[in-house]
């Protein structure tokens, strides 16, 4: 990381404040957290094992869900074990490097999401406006290219959005009102002007949801119109389940996103990037796989047999 010349940052330490107004409540907290991200660790790389064993899962639609299984594993994996440390010990600081590096992949895999839905929209409108041209349309290639697509913005939002961030000043020890390093508490713990900082992550973040958004709207838009056309019930049904995951999949997480950053900021905006924070990097990476699993006839059929299955024992 290059900082300008008599910059201070470089030495700069980071505080987590994190829970630390509730001192009565960092054992019940910390029981909490471990099981939600133990549940997210065993249901995200549950998932992606078995959409691997099962070949009635090697399709379009659960390659893109193994890779938002993987996004959300990382995800949660880059957040919640600084959270459980915090709640434990005594010191609570970061390093200047660590706190950017945070930022840094939490950031990759929030907008590698963020797209990842809208990848999985797309998929949903193929399969259900054109079924008989599903497996023509998305091919493997095509697969691999919409995948790739979620990553690159990812890396490159984040890298746009670390480097006007490394421009501030960060002077001595900064007390940051959260339990990860969030973009916005970050920039309210500068001692320099952060409006440039604060203006391109307001815009990008925009971009980014009126862009998936958009995406996601347009798909569900023509799905809504092809399953309406539809001439027996039964058939309206089957589509609409087929969606109806990803659809609540989709509300939580943009819902979430656009409460955190696309509104105006208020009295209570601490609170509400702590909460929104703990929402989106801690329980919406659990949720996705129950989501998911809970709905979808193939995957819990997947894992009765597994449960199922004799213990061999050499």
């Amino acid at each position: 990381m290059m900082l300008a010349e008599g910059n201070q940052s470089g030495g700069a330490t980071f505080i987590l404040s994190g829970f630390s107004e509730y001192p009565k409540l960092q054992g019940p907290l910390f029981l909490v957290f471990l099981t939600i991200y133990t549940v997210t660790v065993v249901g995200n790389l549950g998932m992606i094992m078995i959409i691997k064993i099962n070949p009635k899962l090697h399709t379009p639609m659960y390659f893109f869900l193994s890779h938002l299984s993987f996004v959300d594993f990382c995800f949660s994996t880059i957040v919640t074990p600084k959270l459980l440390e915090n709640l434990v010990v005594e010191d609570r600081t970061i390093s200047f490097t660590a706190c950017f590096m945070q930022l840094f992949l939490a950031c990759i895999f929030a907008m590698t999401e963020t797209f990842m839905l809208a990848v999985m929209a797309y998929d949903r409108f193929v399969a259900v406006c054109n079924p008989l041209l599903y497996t023509v349309i998305m091919s493997p290639k095509l697969c691999a290219s919409l995948v790739a697509g979620p990553y690159t913005w990812g890396i490159l939002f984040s890298l746009i959005l670390t480097y006007f961030l490394l421009e501030l000043s960060f002077c001595g020890s900064n007390t940051i009102n959260n339990f990860f390093c969030e973009y916005s508490v970050i920039v309210s713990a500068s001692c320099s002007e952060p409006y440039i900082s604060q203006m391109l992550c307001f815009v990008l973040a925009i971009f980014d949801e009126v862009s998936s958004l958009g995406i996601i709207l347009t798909s569900y838009i023509f799905i809504f119109v092809t399953v309406i056309r539809m001439p027996l019930s039964g058939g309206r049904q089957k589509a609409f389940s087929t969606c109806a995951s990803h659809l609540t999949a989709i509300t939580i997480f943009h819902g979430t996103v656009l409460l955190l950053y696309c509104l105006p900021n208020s009295k209570n905006s601490g609170l509400i990037v702590k909460v929104g924070s703990v929402f989106y990097s801690v329980v919406i990476p659990m949720l996705n796989p129950l989501i998911y699993s809970l709905r979808n006839k193939d995957v819990k059929e997947t894992i009765r047999k597994l449960m199922n299955q004799p213990i061999k024992i050499c």
